[in-house]
């Protein structure tokens, strides 16, 4: 195997005997970036100088006796929505082509003191608006498993790159399903964390309330070790929870004897292809072999969450993305006559068509005479979903849902249809409006596609999740393959 086919895990081991560099880890994931990038189109900057200089300084660590992270050293992808000091931070829009952040994103920070290496940004759906990664201004990407297809979004280059191998991790941001959606398609594991346990700070924001920043990898292990870094309380973020979090990768047991899994019939309708109903009935059997538990579920409201997520989060993007207006930083229009006519060239011609969209449906709802109509009613909404998962928490400890309804869709498929767009993310809204954590994995292939399992938790019941997670990576045979490019 080639080093940038190992985990994170694999190559922690391989540091600590010596057994290769944390600079030829790193030249291993640059290589194979400069290897498949033209084929898979994962990153819109690569940063491959300042990550083999970050290496090197591990290396120094190990040949001085230091103790190391088990991310020490090792290559990690950041989705452009997230800033990094010094590096160009796009949210891959023409409105921030040449942002340049002055700081670092908290979870940035906790990366650089546990020495992780970064080695470039990722593609993404402008703004984080898409469920495919065909709304970024500057490129297409391609689902490594399958090229012709997309990769899943808006983190799709999050979940390329370690698909392809072009990271050995990655992290991505999550307001509907932007990590669990495009893990499922590419065949990788992504994690949304409960809100408030990662801090938003630095994260360009699209809709406030439901964002969250999680990572995405090939083993359990690995994103536990990945969440354990980022998770905690900033005082530079209000919303972020003020509790204490263990290391969820030294918790990882696989034992899931006498857990209870919810399945709630709303998920497993009509619209759930049949390969992609067997394929996750498959690994609820599997959980049930190792000793859990089935409990038959109902989530109501669930119909309805959709509608609600979309004028929640679209309403928050409409305030949100005001601030993009061609006077403090990004991309400014030529040939205006005055300063109104600078604010209308400007956002016309900086945002995409995806964008525009949601601003002007979040403005709408926000308006005077509409705001009780909708607004309101989908926050009244909101608190009903998280009632109702808390009532179904009563009665299981996690719910098991397919992550999406079909495999990943061809790329240009669905481009011209927004409805049918948005309804790939009808199994992972609920999850965002409710703040709840969950995570998406591999459950097998329907027709030569990776086919996604998603399990949701109560509140902060990452440890829960991981657990699951793992008896079925061991049935499943461990580390998720790279893909063959």
């Amino acid at each position: 195997m080639n080093l940038f086919e190992y985990s994170a895990g694999e190559l922690h081991k391989k540091l600590l005997a010596k057994e290769c560099s944390a600079v030829e880890i790193t030249e291993s994931v640059l290589e194979r970036i400069d290897a498949c990038e033209e084929k898979v189109g994962a990153y819109l900057t690569v940063t491959g100088e300042q990550a083999k200089a970050a290496a090197a300084k591990v290396d120094a660590k190990i040949a001085a006796g230091e103790e190391i992270h088990p991310l020490a050293g090792i290559p990690m992808g950041i989705k452009d929505n997230i800033c990094t000091k010094g590096v160009t931070t796009t949210c891959a829009s023409k409105m921030l082509y040449n942002f340049v952040p002055p700081y670092n994103a908290t979870v940035m920070d906790k990366l650089e003191g546990v020495d992780a290496v970064m080695i470039g940004k990722l593609n993404m759906d402008e703004f984080a608006m898409g469920s495919s990664c065909e709304n970024s201004h500057f490129k297409l990407t391609h689902n490594p498993r399958a090229l012709d297809r997309v990769p899943g979004g808006s983190s799709g280059g999050s979940a390329a790159a370690v698909a392809a191998g072009e990271a050995v991790v990655t992290l991505g941001s999550d307001t509907g399903g932007s990590i669990r959606q495009p893990a499922a398609c590419c065949g990788i594991i992504g994690l949304k964390p409960t809100y408030g346990s990662v801090s938003r700070y630095g994260l360009v924001a699209f809709a406030s309330s439901l964002d969250q920043i999680g990572p995405m990898g090939r083993t359990v292990e690995d994103v536990a070790n990945l969440y354990s870094v980022i998770c905690g309380r900033d005082p530079m973020d209000a919303t972020s929870a003020r509790r204490e979090y263990p290391d969820f990768a030294a918790q990882i047991s696989g034992d899931v004897q006498g857990m209870r899994i919810g399945l709630p019939k709303e998920y497993f309708g009509p619209g759930v292809e049949e390969g992609v109903r067997a394929a996750v009935m498959d690994s609820i059997h599997t959980l049930e072999r190792k000793g859990a538990k089935v409990v038959e579920l109902s989530l109501p409201s669930t119909d309805y969450a959709l509608s609600a997520y979309y004028i929640i989060s679209s309403a928050e993007a409409s305030s949100n993305l005001a601030r993009f207006d061609g006077v403090k930083y990004g991309y400014r229009a030529e040939g205006y006559t005055s300063l109104t006519d600078m604010y209308e060239r400007t956002r016309s011609e900086g945002f995409g068509d995806e964008v525009k969209r949601r601003i002007m449906l979040g403005t709408f709802v926000l308006s005077s005479g509409y705001y009780d109509a909708y607004y309101n009613r989908a926050k009244l909404l909101q608190k009903t979903i998280a009632e109702e998962f808390a009532a179904a928490f009563e009665q299981c400890d996690i719910i098991a849902t397919p992550t999406t309804p079909t495999t990943a869709f061809r790329l240009g498929e669905n481009v011209g249809d927004p409805l049918k767009m948005y309804a790939s993310d009808i199994c992972t809204v609920t999850v965002n409006i409710a703040g709840l954590p969950a995570i998406s994995l591999p459950c097998g292939m329907v027709d030569g596609l990776p086919a996604g399992l998603q399990l949701i938790g109560p509140r902060f019941s990452e440890g829960r999740l991981f657990n699951v997670s793992r008896a079925l990576e061991q049935e499943r045979g461990g580390l998720c393959a790279v893909a063959a490019l």
